[in-house]
C-alpha cells in the first residue's frame, strides 16, 4: 500500500567550523547567496539521505563513487545490468514497456521510488532514444542559514609533491592551497511527501519511516577534512503527519509555522488537528 497521508517535515541543522556544501565553481567556498546567507543544496541533502539509507542496507540506485557496492561504473550500466539492475531489454526501444520498467525500478531502488529518476540513454546505447522519467513523491528544499554566515578562508600548504619533478627543474615540494569554513551557522531545510505521487511509485508508509529515521542522523559517517566529526549536527526534525492524503493545510502554510532563531531554538505555531512530532537529532 502506498503512502496513506501527506507528510511535511523540517530539519534544523547546526554547522560549526565546517564547509557544509562547497561550490566547485567558486574555489569550493561554502555556498552562500548574495546577501550572505549560507546554503546547502537539495542535491547535497539528498546525497546524504541516500548514503544513510545505503548504510542501513537499502538498495540505492544513485550511489556515490566512494560507496559503490556493485562495481558498476555508471548509472546506465547499473540500470541495464542483469544482476544488479533491470537488464538491457528494459531499455531497448523495441522491447521496453515503460510502465513496467518504471514499476520494476521503483520496486528495486528506494531512492527511485522516493525522489524519482530520469533514465535516459543516448544513441550509442542499446535502446537508442529511450527516456523514462519517474516523478518521486519526496521533495526537499535547499537548506538556508537563518542569519548571514561568516566564512573563514585559510591558506594551507602541501609539503609533499604529488608529481614527479620535471627534468632540469628544481621544483619546490610545497604547494599552496586554500581551505574554507563556516564559523558557525544554523540552517533550516523543509520537505514534503505527496501521497498522490506515491501511488505511482509505490512509496509507502514504511518507506517514509525509513527516511524519517535517517534524517535524524544525516551526518553520521559523513565526516571529512571539510566536515570533521562533530562539526555538523541535526538539532531537530519537525515531522507533520496530516490526517488525509490531500493534507489539512498547504505545505507553504505548514512550513511557515516554524520560526527558527540564530541559537537553534525555535517557535511553532501549531494548527488545529495537526501537531508535529519534535525529534532530537542523533
Amino acid at each position: 500500500m502506498s503512502l496513506t497521508k501527506k507528510i511535511d517535515f523540517a530539519l534544523i541543522l547546526k554547522v560549526t567550523n565546517a564547509n557544509p556544501n562547497g561550490d566547485p565553481l567558486n574555489g569550493n567556498r561554502p555556498r552562500a547567496d548574495f546577501q550572505g546567507f549560507g546554503e546547502m543544496t537539495d542535491v547535497c541533502l539528498k546525497r546524504k539521505i541516500r548514503d544513510r539509507l545505503q548504510d542501513s542496507g537499502e538498495s540505492i540506485f544513485v550511489q556515490s563513487d566512494e560507496k559503490k557496492t556493485d562495481g558498476m561504473t555508471s548509472l546506465a550500466n547499473r540500470a541495464k545490468d542483469k544482476e544488479v539492475g533491470l537488464g538491457a531489454d528494459a531499455f531497448n526501444a523495441k522491447k521496453a514497456n515503460k510502465d513496467q520498467t518504471t514499476k520494476q525500478a521503483c520496486e528495486k531502488w528506494l531512492d527511485v521510488r522516493s525522489f524519482g529518476q530520469v533514465f535516459a540513454f543516448g544513441k550509442s546505447d542499446e535502446g537508442a532514444g529511450v527516456s523514462i522519467a519517474v516523478r518521486g513523491p519526496v521533495t526537499i528544499q535547499s537548506a538556508f542559514s537563518v542569519e548571514p554566515v561568516n566564512i573563514t578562508s585559510t591558506q594551507i600548504t602541501k609539503s609533499v609533491s604529488g608529481e614527479d619533478p620535471k627534468e632540469g627543474k628544481n621544483k619546490s615540494s610545497d604547494t599552496m592551497g586554500m581551505k574554507h569554513r563556516v564559523d558557525s551557522g544554523i540552517y533550516v531545510a523543509f520537505g514534503a511527501m505527496s501521497p498522490q505521487l506515491a501511488e505511482r511509485t509505490g512509496f509507502s508508509d514504511t518507506d517514509a519511516d525509513k527516511i524519517k529515521t535517517v534524517l535524524t542522523k544525516l551526518f553520521e559517517g559523513d565526516a571529512s577534512s571539510a566536515r570533521p566529526e562533530g562539526s555538523m549536527q541535526v538539532l531537530k526534525l519537525i515531522w507533520w503527519e496530516h490526517n488525509c492524503k490531500a493534507g489539512q493545510y498547504s505545505s507553504a502554510k505548514v512550513h511557515g509555522s516554524l520560526k527558527v532563531n540564530a541559537d537553534g531554538s525555535y517557535e511553532l505555531n501549531n494548527f488545529d488537528g495537526l501537531v508535529p512530532a519534535e525529534i532530537d537529532g542523533f
